[in-house]
């Protein structure tokens, strides 16, 4: 038996599983708290547990003493209006519930590095990972914990999670823009590839060449503060000013996010310009704001998903419900409102 703190930490679940007499995989699914381990197992594996101080974090500790238990939601950042709606989400499912909620801010710049030092500390029974892309080496990490995860903005087979297609959402935003009439539409992105720029620029470079309307890669902008990854109001206001620069201007823009939108309109708005006489703008994520102040947007339903999320962790945490992992493809909406509709239409 371990005899002081550096050995207590060098223990790990494969040295559970191998006191148990038992596979990893068994040790998982009673870290887990899965229905699919019989009682006599999961107290020889809880025996294990407690022989050899096994505490990877608080997982281990609260199976094995029956305690409260504490969810970790972890997320790029919590100051954008975007991960509010979700983090909204998941403290309305948490009202009336004996959990206690922690958060992560994963850092922009090193979100795996990040996520993993959070980890590490031993924190959290159960996980809502937003935000992160996730690989092989990563899920086996995860799985590892001993703590139910549920991945947002990402699928993976063995894991639950909710996710979106980000090609057909910008692909909707643009037809909605060629079905105003436009025909020269800007972008406005971010400065960073990753999948989910990378998707939206396809899509909606699929709906302008599905419409008969060349791609111009020159439309395609992105402003230079790195603030949440470009996901801010200030890229937005200086992608709008090269937009407004071209020799030939645009007449409709189609954002990467809200906040981006919304800085995109001020630019507008300094050179006397309007919205959408002048320019008609739509955004992605439909935030709280952009229903008041008549945005046209793409709807995530953050809130949705934050909410639906942390009901299938509870649902891991008691031990109910199915043992599929829940794999579930989210909705996208085009919501229309008056910064997309010409003048003509909204006469």
């Amino acid at each position: 038996m371990p005899n002081d703190e550096s050995e207590q930490e060098k223990t790990t679940i494969y040295d559970v599983a191998e006191h148990a007499g038992v596979a990893i995989s068994t040790v998982s699914r009673v870290l887990n708290n899965s229905q699919d381990v019989s009682e006599e197992t999961r107290e020889i594996v809880l025996d294990a547990i407690r022989d050899l101080q096994f505490r990877p974090n608080r997982t281990a500790k609260s199976l094995a003493q029956r305690s409260t238990r504490t969810i970790a939601v972890a997320v790029p950042t919590f100051t954008t209006p975007f991960h509010n709606e979700l983090l909204k989400g998941v403290r309305d499912r948490l009202d009336n519930e004996d959990v206690d909620l922690l958060l992560c801010d994963l850092d922009w710049e090193a979100p795996k590095a990040t996520m993993q030092n959070f980890l590490e500390r031993g924190a959290m029974d159960g996980l809502i990972l937003a935000g992160v892309p996730v690989e092989a080496d990563a899920e086996e990490y995860l799985r590892t914990l001993g703590a139910p995860v549920v991945l947002i903005g990402a699928q993976w087979d063995s894991m639950d999670c909710l996710y979106w297609n980000d090609e057909p959402g910008a692909k909707m935003a643009v037809n909605h823009l060629l079905d105003q009439g436009h025909k020269r539409i800007g972008m406005i992105t971010t400065p960073h590839a990753n999948p989910l720029r990378n998707a939206r620029i396809i899509g909606y470079k699929q709906a302008l060449e599905a419409a008969g309307v060349p791609y111009d890669q020159s439309l395609v902008v992105h402003g230079e503060t790195r603030k949440h990854d470009g996901f801010s109001e200030e890229s937005g206001y200086e992608a709008m000013q090269q937009l407004l620069a071209l020799d030939t201007p645009v007449t409709a823009v189609f954002a990467s996010s809200d906040v981006q939108a919304i800085g995109a309109w001020q630019a507008i708005r300094e050179e006397g310009l309007r919205v959408p006489d002048d320019y008609a703008l739509i955004g992605y994520d439909d935030i709280k704001v952009s229903r008041f102040i008549g945005l046209s947007s793409i709807a995530q339903n953050m809130h949705y998903v934050g909410n639906k999320s942390t009901d299938v962790l509870l649902s891991r945490l008691n031990r109910t419900g199915t043992e599929e992992p829940l794999s579930e493809l989210v909705e996208l909406e085009l919501k229309v409102r008056k910064t997309s509709t010409t003048p003509r239409s909204a006469d």
